[in-house]
């Protein structure tokens, strides 16, 4: 399927551009983040996370630099330990989250230009549209960019 291309090698995607049952679905590091800290709660990430039994779940690469760099504040904020932190990271690596190998960086340039956010962000949103996925985020700007290019959206 054309839409899926870039995402890892034995992967597949399984819902087609305009079906009313997605069955992908984007996380960004907003709403994961929640998982891993104590201190973070909201109904979304919660729905997100109960979405990986029945979605397939993609990231694009800057996720996992994201997640550990949110980890490493984490530590030097006292939030947690360095051993609270590795666990967390072991847990997240046991999720069913699959990596976006190649993103269109063009497009989320374009992307990060019409709807002013970050690159970073526009990386979200370039994959969620070229895999036709639900995003999740907490990032208003995220999701209001994502409504405007006709995606699914679940967002705090």
């Amino acid at each position: 399927m054309e839409a899926c291309q870039g995402i890892a090698q034995g992967d597949s995607c399984l819902a087609a551009r305009g079906s009313s049952l997605l069955s992908n679905l984007v996380l960004d590091a907003s709403i994961s983040l929640t998982w891993l800290l104590d201190d973070e709660t909201a109904p979304e990430p919660d729905a997100a996370r109960q979405r990986l039994a029945t979605y397939s779940a993609f990231v694009p690469r800057i996720w996992h630099l994201e997640m550990r760099n949110a980890l490493l504040v984490a530590e030097r904020r006292g939030r947690l330990s360095r051993r609270m932190s590795e666990e967390r990271l072991d847990a997240l690596s046991e999720l069913p989250i699959r990596t976006d190998q190649a993103p269109n960086f063009r497009a989320a340039m374009d992307l990060a230009r019409k709807h002013d956010i970050t690159f970073y962000d526009a990386l979200y949103l370039e994959s969620a549209l070229r895999i036709t996925a639900v995003l999740a985020t907490l990032d208003k700007a995220l999701a209001r960019a994502a409504t405007n290019e006709g995606l699914d959206v679940l967002a705090g």
